[in-house]
């Protein structure tokens, strides 16, 4: 697995993984109306531009990924996704 930073063309395909990695989220609560699932392509593209994205790549394209933010020397993650064939598998998974 690699880890880089997401790019611009990134956009599209991470809309994709937050929309599938937040239904789980969404029957949890059984609250489909949750931010992660109606977000935008645009606001997607904005937040590129003003956060730090960080994507997780296997074969099958992007699998994960998440938002950093730097505030007073501080880093604030959000948004941490997974998709979910990847999810559960740990720092220790073998592949």
């Amino acid at each position: 697995m690699e880890i880089t930073r997401a790019e611009m063309e990134d956009a599209e395909a991470l809309l994709a993984l937050q929309k599938l990695a937040y239904q789980s989220e969404a029957a949890l609560y059984n609250d489909d109306s949750i931010a992660p699932l109606h977000q935008t392509l645009d606001d997607l593209r904005g937040e590129l531009k003003s956060q730090i994205f960080l994507k997780a790549l296997e074969d099958e394209g992007i699998v994960g990924s998440l938002r950093a933010s730097m505030k007073d020397e501080t880093c604030h993650i959000g948004r941490l996704m997974v998709h979910p064939d990847f999810q559960g598998r740990g720092s220790h998974a073998h592949h």
